[in-house]
């Protein structure tokens, strides 16, 4: 569980940066239309960046700091719905979703397996 947080910390940290040091570069590379206003995409970037420091510090104890990795979970459930949402209206190209494997998909079973080891654990206590 820590490896994971700590891998999941490291990327958002660099995917953040990325984005907010690179704006363009992203959009550039998948061939889509670069936005208007990147400050938007760059204030994306800072979010995911910050969830990074999340993940390191509940990297030291996956079981305590569980409300964490619920969180980041439930931005990675969102995030894909909110795209397909969106996608379905013609208001986002597909290439957007480029984002979704590395940003979400990958991390959805081992998010949910922490989560269901500290429900386990009876460390969830929901009310």
């Amino acid at each position: 569980m820590s490896l994971v947080l700590k891998a999941a910390a490291i990327y958002n940290l660099l995917w953040g940066a990325w984005v907010v040091l690179f704006p363009l570069h992203f959009f550039e590379l998948v061939g889509m239309a670069v936005p208007t206003h990147p400050m938007i995409w760059q204030g994306m970037g800072m979010v995911i960046g910050v969830y990074g420091l999340g993940y390191w510090w509940a990297s030291q104890d996956p079981l305590t700091h569980w409300p964490i990795v619920v969180v980041g979970f439930l931005g990675k459930i969102f995030g894909p719905i909110g795209f397909v949402f969106n996608y379905a209206q013609g208001l986002v190209p597909f290439e957007f979703s480029y984002t979704l494997i590395t940003n979400d998909f990958i991390w959805w079973i081992p998010f949910f397996l922490i989560i269901r080891s500290a429900y386990n654990a009876k460390k969830i206590k929901w009310i």
